[in-house]
């Protein structure tokens, strides 16, 4: 999953940063902060990937997806200074 976003925001010309939480030795500790942000607890199934645009938390992958489909991505991404068109 983590490798589609990727994948959405390079072939729309945006260079994310990316975290890799299984190469962070804090990472465990990443994963269960970020579940808990969305609502899942900390004992919750992995999360990965969460995105972030703008410092705004806008979700796993069934978010980003959504956002992308229903046309609200681009104005995000916009907004944070990530894409120019």
């Amino acid at each position: 999953m983590c490798h589609a976003v990727k994948r959405l925001f390079c072939g729309m010309g945006v260079h994310p940063t990316v975290h890799e939480l299984d190469l962070d030795p804090r990472g465990r500790d990443l994963e269960r902060a970020l579940a808990c942000l969305l609502g899942g607890g900390a004992a919750a199934a992995p999360v990965v990937p969460v995105v972030f645009i703008g410092g705004r938390l806008v979700g796993a992958m069934d978010r980003v997806m959504a956002a992308h489909i229903n046309g609200s991505l681009v104005p995000l991404l916009k907004e944070a200074g990530a894409l120019w068109l």
